[in-house]
């Protein structure tokens, strides 16, 4: 899949790419965009295509936003060289997990802002992932900009979980939410991108990606279905009096060293867990494991579970080890 930045192509989102336009083109444009929206929807494609349009002098053209890919500003965002246009993201943590805002990172971001524009136009910076801005001192360091911007910049702001930022962050910025896409609009991109699927794995991977194109292709890279078959045999061998600790699936995930496989399992199991919730609370039939323990209690389980995922990629713990945890709560809280 292309990265973001390198991306032409725009699915799903048009009203919200027309309402950047229609901002832009006012003269009155707020400073700062607060992109929000579940993981891998398309938040930073739009806003590197509202990057590369500002600064190619917004053009015109039937699709909002649209850059031709074989421009020269186009090709110079893509290859991150434009000189007005800069990039904040998470950077390398101390044992190496790319999940870390630094602050010094922030202050260059401040510092590229005040200067004047190479070309004369726009100075855009692209904040990726701002959720992991977990030092306030990050937000802080961004904050005096947001209060006082120089002239024709524009910071965008692209969060999965718009919650953990600064109420004072969130306050300065325009939100732009966006919605998961239609699961027709899912089948025809993976259609168009991943022909060699089989209708039905196409149809089961947008069902599990829940609208989510950057969902969908982790899911094909790491093995998706195989990893849902896993949660949902992991999630019946709950009704029996003893499950199993299941080492070898422990030992599978463990193996990915990217942790992309580790990642997604966990967060199946969490899915299950809450489509079983809801189905429960609608007075539907619900799958028999969920009878081992009171509704409340799967509740705290998935919050626990997300917490476990989290702290396990954070601060790099051991996945195998994590696994079994998570595994051995669902059979005793």
């Amino acid at each position: 899949m292309t990265e973001p930045r390198a991306n032409p192509d725009l699915v799903g989102h048009e009203q919200a790419a027309r309402t950047l336009e229609a901002a832009a083109r006012s003269g009155r444009m707020h400073h700062a965009w607060l992109i929000a929206g579940p993981p891998g929807i398309g938040k930073a494609t739009l806003a590197w295509r509202f990057a590369r349009w500002l600064l190619a002098g917004m053009p015109a053209g039937e699709a909002p936003l649209a850059v031709d890919p074989a421009s020269p500003v186009f090709r110079r965002v893509a290859a991150d060289t434009h000189a007005d246009c800069f990039t904040l993201e998470p950077n390398t943590g101390e044992r190496g997990t790319k999940r870390v805002l630094r602050v010094e990172d922030a202050r260059a971001a401040v510092r590229f802002l005040t200067q004047t524009a190479a070309e004369g136009g726009w100075r855009v910076v692209v904040l990726d992932e701002a959720e992991r801005a977990d030092q306030a001192a990050v937000q802080n360091t961004l904050l005096k900009t947001l209060e006082e911007p120089p002239p024709r910049t524009v910071l965008l702001v692209v969060c999965s979980a718009p919650q953990r930022l600064l109420p004072t962050i969130r306050s300065r910025c325009r939100r732009l939410d966006l919605n998961p896409l239609a699961p027709a609009e899912m089948e025809a991109l993976l259609a168009r991108l991943r022909p060699d699927l089989a209708a039905a794995e196409r149809g089961a991977l947008a069902g599990l990606a829940a609208g989510s194109p950057g969902r969908a292709f982790a899911l094909l890279e790491a093995g998706g279905l195989d990893l849902q078959g896993m949660v949902e045999a992991s999630l019946v061998a709950l009704a029996r009096p003893e499950p199993p600790r299941d080492h070898a699936l422990a030992d599978r995930l463990a193996m990915d060293r990217s942790g992309g496989a580790f990642g997604i399992f966990m967060g199946l199991l969490r899915g299950a867990i809450a489509a079983a919730l809801r189905e429960a609370a609608r007075g539907r039939a619900a799958p028999p494991w969920l009878a081992r323990h009171p509704l409340a209690v799967w509740a705290s389980l998935w919050d626990r579970l997300g917490t476990l995922a989290d702290d396990t990629e954070r601060l790099n713990l051991d996945r195998k080890q994590a696994v079994l945890t998570g595994l051995s709560w669902l059979a005793r809280p």
